[in-house]
């Protein structure tokens, strides 16, 4: 059968079950979103005096105007956005109440345009989107109020949104102190605990602003920021851990019993039980503007790490009973379901059904892919296979070359907090492994030159290996050079993402580079079997497929999203819609993502080829994802086992790995499949470059008044 019969073959069939799984993942997914068409839910977006805020609202059926409703505001933390709250979302709104999740400043579809100070964008959109949203839903004719016109309105936060939350709570009561009425009721943070918000206030000022209302916190024992115990309480052994990635038990901490009412002398508070506290007075410029209140405090503690609060249902339990117990006597006649059990929920099957549309798309990209290699001029990017590269003839051989290829393929796994963080002196060891490997390349091959034996292009060889072990050096020696958050390049995380992503391209390229000159070349494997085939009209019609394919997947995600108000995730993975903005920003992104898919591309191929279809396509797994999920595996293993993380100075960095090591997966299963049907490297490097960069623009903190 010739190649063109084959690409034939499957891409129709593949094709169909793609979009069946997208279509009826999607219809499910929209199903549980809206408690089976119970609850309207409409994407809205409002001006504020800082920018514009965006968010889901979900309306249950009868509620409005005529049936206002207490409503819940929702949100994020850093660098994720309204979606993530599909389980409180759901959950509430199930159950009657009018539910806003917000896409908080420069997150998601919101959007800062003030003016920010040089290096003050961190601090900027946590302290003000949930009070701003709660001023916009406290206008709003839906929103139920009592006679004096205080709102039934109660904002939570995960993360960063919780310090939102409080903040939020504390600016309301500073107003209420002129306007005479409160537009918050209540409030609960979920993976935070006071320390960012004391660049507003302190926690006793915070504790006397809540006043009467009902606050809460879910505090999980393996967060990896927050609910940490002072150094004054931290015994000698917990002064010597370096890092905040250890069990905690906040309501056992100095600040946790403050939050209940209890002296630091007390017992440790009980978590998941309200207690009654005196709030303090509130207090301007050291005078008594209120008095002290009466309020109602709660701690949860699940058993969970900072990213498993957005898929608890534990977590999810808590806050269902938090809100009922807030809202309780204050709920519209309309809300016959407000008294739910905890446990009922359904917010997972909305989230299976997600992950099943999610498994459609990233099966329908190569679908298009492999249908698009039959027409015209598409079809150009198809080249004959060419010959497997040769491990060796020898099985010690074989043997060296497999251990090779591990240890280069894990060392960005080794080193990957060290080039996340930027920290030259840590990547020390790799400059010096790039200058040793690369002098003593150079030498072996002048020396074989010298020896006058056949067949090696020594100055090239040499040429060759100089290049790419001066441009790894440079790359790692000086970090601060490349890739800041600036005017340029304006995603922090994307930063911290692109700078590994080329740096691992680097150390493959150099490696790949050595051995095909020292060791592969004079034993006859051509450069031809890398892949890297140098016709512009095959380089030209890859780009034009894989651009085609990634705009296809995107249209059949906006369709889909504007039909069942769902789009394709499964936790921290997701691919979401974007706006122009993400798009312009995706592009300044794609020259480094692509220096790492190409190399990896190469590699991949050159060192998994001849070992069977399904076998290349294991090992290119793990060769790809392996290394980072043995991190993750260790680290957090050793964090539940015995209450101390692997690396317990690694915190966000850490989280970033749950979407990047899956989709890394994902990408060396591209890598592997476009090239059986390619022979060469280019489609599925454009392919990987355009996709994944893509789909990480679009999900991460935006700062947008920095994009020039």
């Amino acid at each position: 059968m010739n190649r063109r019969a084959e690409l034939l073959k499957k891409p129709y069939g593949l094709l169909i079950a793609a979009l069946v799984l997208i279509v009826l993942g999607s219809f499910l997914a929209g199903l549980f979103h809206t408690s089976f068409y119970g609850v309207k839910i409409q994407r809205i977006q409002f001006p504020t005096e800082r920018g514009t805020l965006t968010g889901l609202l979900y309306m249950p059926k009868g509620a409005g105007p005529a049936d206002p409703r207490p409503v819940i505001i929702t949100t994020h933390g850093y660098l994720n956005s309204k979606e993530m709250q599909d389980a409180p979302a759901v959950e509430m709104s199930r159950r009657g109440y009018i539910v806003l999740a917000l896409d908080m400043y420069d997150h998601g579809d919101s959007r800062w345009t003030q003016p920010i100070p040089p290096g003050g964008h961190f601090g900027t959109f946590w302290i003000y989107s949930q009070f701003d949203a709660a001023k916009y839903i406290y206008d709003q004719p839906f929103t139920k109020k009592d006679a004096a016109g205080n709102a039934y309105v109660a904002v939570s936060g995960h993360s960063m949104g919780g310090f939102s939350s409080f903040i939020a709570m504390y600016m309301d009561e500073m107003a209420a102190l002129q306007n005479g009425y409160r537009m918050i009721y209540s409030g609960i943070s979920v993976g935070s605990d006071f320390s960012f918000s004391q660049a507003v206030a302190s926690q006793e000022q915070f504790q006397a602003a809540f006043g009467s209302r009902t606050v809460g916190m879910i505090a999980a024992h393996y967060d990896e920021f927050f609910f940490n115990k002072s150094e004054a309480e931290k015994t000698a052994e917990e002064k010597a851990i370096t890092g905040t990635v250890v069990y905690k038990d906040f309501p056992a901490t100095n600040s946790g019993k403050a939050f209940l009412g209890l002296d630091p002398s007390d017992p440790a508070g009980e978590a998941g039980r309200f207690y009654t506290v005196d709030s303090g007075p509130v207090t301007v410029n050291d005078l008594e503007v209120r008095p002290s209140q009466q309020g109602r405090r709660i701690i949860y503690t699940p058993s969970e790490i900072h990213p498993w609060n957005h898929f608890s249902r534990e977590t999810t339990a808590n806050l269902i009973e938090f809100y009922t117990t807030a809202f309780a006597g204050v709920t519209s006649p309309g809300q016959t379901k407000a008294d739910l059990s905890p446990h009922n929920q359904i917010w997972w099957l909305k989230e299976l059904f997600n992950f099943v549309a999610l498994i459609g798309f990233l099966l329908l990209i190569p679908a298009l892919v492999q249908l698009l290699l039959t027409l015209p001029f598409f079809k150009g990017a198809v080249a004959p296979v060419p010959e497997a590269i040769s491990l060796g003839q020898s099985q010690g051989a074989r043997v060296l070359a497999w251990v090779i290829t591990f240890v280069v393929a894990w060392l960005p796994a080794i080193f990957f907090p060290q080039l996340f963080a930027k920290n030259a002196a840590g990547m020390r060891p790799l400059v010096w492994g790039a200058v040793i490997v690369g002098a003593l390349s150079i030498i072996w091959l002048l020396y074989k030159a010298s020896q006058k034996q056949e067949g090696q292009n020594v100055w090239a060889g040499c040429i060759a290996i100089a290049i790419f072990a001066v441009l790894l050096i440079l790359w790692l020696a000086k970090p601060a050079w490349f890739l800041n958050l600036g005017a340029y390049f304006n995603q922090p995380t994307t930063n911290q993402i692109a700078y590994w992503a080329v740096a691992s391209g680097l150390i493959a390229a150099l490696v790949n580079v050595v051995v095909y000159y020292v060791n592969r070349k004079p034993t006859g494997t051509a450069f031809s079997s890398y892949g890297l085939l140098f016709k512009p009209m095959v380089i030209a019609a890859s780009l034009a497929t894989a651009l085609t394919a990634v705009i296809i997947g995107y249209i059949v995600l906006w369709i889909t999203q504007a039909i069942f108000k769902v789009d394709y995730r499964i936790w921290t993975l997701a691919v979401r819609t974007f706006r122009v903005e993400h798009f312009r920003t995706a592009l300044r992104y794609l020259p480094f993502f692509f220096v790492f898919y190409l190399s990896n591309t190469v590699a991949l191929n050159a060192n998994t080829r001849g070992l069977g279809r399904c076998w290349s396509v294991a090992v290119a797994v793990i060769l790809n994802a392996g290394g980072l999920a043995l991190w993750l595996l260790y680290h957090y293993g050793k964090l539940f086992a015995t209450g101390v993380a692997g690396y317990p100075a690694v915190t966000l960095d850490g989280i970033l790995l749950f979407a990047l090591t899956p989709f890394l997966g994902v990408a060396a299963v591209y890598a592997r499949k476009v090239f059986e049907k390619t022979g060469h490297v280019w489609l599925a490097a454009f392919l990987n470059t355009l996709l994944f960069t893509m789909i990480t623009a679009a999900n991460t903190a935006t700062f947008w008044n920095l994009l020039g």
